[in-house]
């Protein structure tokens, strides 16, 4: 168990002793431009629910039939 401990914790510690940041690194300068953000609008997370039975179940062969490639 402690040497499976070390080999995960001995990459992980000096991957974050790495003198060089990555090649692809998140830029932190963004267009202050508010106009390209189109406005939040309000939608209902009910609106559209739409009221269903229970229904026996169909006969399967015949479902199965339907849609299976046709022969020939």
């Amino acid at each position: 168990m402690k040497r499976l401990f070390l080999v995960v914790a001995l990459p992980l510690f000096a991957s974050g002793c790495a003198s060089t940041l990555p090649e692809v690194v998140a830029s932190t300068d963004y267009a202050d431009n508010p106009s390209a953000v189109r406005p939040v609008r309000y939608q209902s997370s009910i609106g559209s629910y739409t009221h269903r039975m229970p229904v026996d179940p169909k006969p399967w062969r015949g479902l199965n039939d339907a849609q299976a490639p046709k022969k020939g």
